[in-house]
């Protein structure tokens, strides 16, 4: 569903839901397969073992949910979303639009959960929602086709990175796939470039609206960037692409790289999955593995729910071990639940290792930073990479509505 239409079928879907007496509606942001897949799963479990329990999973795209769940909470709203740990859980706790389960959070279910993951769902020390997935972001790249190009290892330092770029471009490679249409994927490439050049806590308090965009530290971000920009490293028509419409490049033997979340790993072709790898972004200043990005997906209830019994039961559910486990294995993710085993998989063991030894983390810019900045900026970002000598109008941009947003 897009625009106007979904928003309209989405409310209408949540008011449907409600029927029904005694029915627990979950909207949910998983529409690609593996992970709807998954969660269809979930739900057949939950009302297996919970008899008397009805369950309405309605399943969106993620750009249409992401419009349609502020109508929900402000409007006819669902039982349980599924939506983001951290500052944009936090903009929806401020505007109490969601429910506090802290109650959930009982000591054997604290003692089961990293305290970083119990701190993404918190607000003064409550807790309004529960994580059960992470993941880690880097680049997930075709080995053959590095051979292909005469190179032998992902790139470690900002200098390794150009020279790939070059050598995959001499053999009619695009050295990355990014899809910048829903803008998001952009803000991967400006989050990495930032952690690297000016580390984590510069990174925090820019994304907290503390420092302008037209820092100096902010433009040697995009310096870096225009390198790659004018070097042709990117897929053309970036801007007409979705991301998964984009990842077909690599697929297809048309891109050897792309900057994404391990979410791409269940959407590999079996036949290529063995030519699949994994690599940290590389460093600039500071070192890959110092700074990472570690988004966390999480459940929460609407303050606005009618059937908020069977929601916290469900959230419960989501919380204990084995489900986490069950959820995350299909889906290819970390369970956050320490007490979950994580999926045999070569591509999550080396996130789970390289965020286990990160010096800090971060979620993504549209999580770190306030929504409407974070859409401004990523607009900016995409204009940026189509037209780069239009920076300075970029930045003045982004920052004359990081001056109009954090004065409110």
């Amino acid at each position: 569903m897009r625009g106007a239409l979904g928003l309209v079928l989405a409310c209408a879907l949540a008011i449907a839901g409600h029927a029904a007496a005694g029915t627990l509606v979950i909207n949910a942001n998983t529409s690609d397969p593996a992970p709807r897949a998954a969660w269809e799963a979930v739900v057949a479990d939950f009302e297996r073992d919970n008899p008397g329990v009805e369950v309405k999973f309605n399943v969106y795209d993620h750009e249409s949910y992401k419009k349609a769940i502020r109508n929900w909470l402000t409007g006819a709203s669902p039982d349980v979303v599924f939506w983001f740990a951290g500052n944009r859980m936090r903009e929806f706790v401020s505007r109490k639009l969601l429910s506090d389960v802290s109650d959930l959070f009982t000591e054997p279910v604290r003692a089961s959960m990293p305290r970083a993951g119990i701190d993404l769902v918190s607000v003064d020390q409550r807790q309004y929602g529960v994580p059960y997935s992470y993941y880690q972001i880097g680049f997930y790249f075709r080995r053959d086709l590095l051979d292909r190009a005469g190179l032998r290892e992902a790139p470690a330092t900002w200098a390794e990175l150009i020279e790939v770029c070059r050598s995959l471009k001499a053999a009619g490679l695009d050295p990355f796939a990014i899809g910048s249409k829903d803008l998001w994927p952009t803000a991967a490439w400006f989050d990495y470039l930032d952690l690297r050049i000016n580390g984590h806590a510069f990174h925090m308090a820019l994304t907290r609206g503390e420092v302008p965009y037209t820092d100096e530290r902010v433009r040697a971000v995009f310096a870096k960037w225009r390198e790659l920009l004018d070097l042709g490293c990117f897929a053309k028509n970036h801007a007409s692409l979705s991301w998964q419409e984009s990842q077909a490049l690599l697929y297809q033997g048309r891109a050897a790289m792309m900057l994404i979340g391990n979410y791409i790993v269940a959407n590999f072709p079996p036949e290529l999955r063995e030519r699949m790898d994994f690599a940290p972004f590389p460093a600039i200043r500071y070192p890959a593995g110092g700074f990472e990005e570690a988004p966390t997906n999480s459940l929460h209830i609407p303050a606005a729910a009618r059937n908020k019994d069977d929601a916290r039961r469900f959230l419960s559910y989501v919380l204990r071990a084995d489900v986490q486990e069950r959820i995350n294995r299909a889906l290819l993710l970390l369970p956050v639940n320490v007490k979950s085993a994580t999926a045999d998989d070569r591509f999550l063991k080396k996130g789970q290792a390289l965020l286990a030894n990160a010096e800090a983390l971060s979620q993504f810019f549209d999580r770190d930073a306030n929504e409407d900045l974070a859409t401004i900026a990523m607009k900016g970002f995409q204009e940026f990479m189509i037209n780069p000598e239009r920076l300075d109008s970029v930045l003045d941009g982004i920052e004359r509505a990081r001056q109009r947003i954090y004065r409110n």
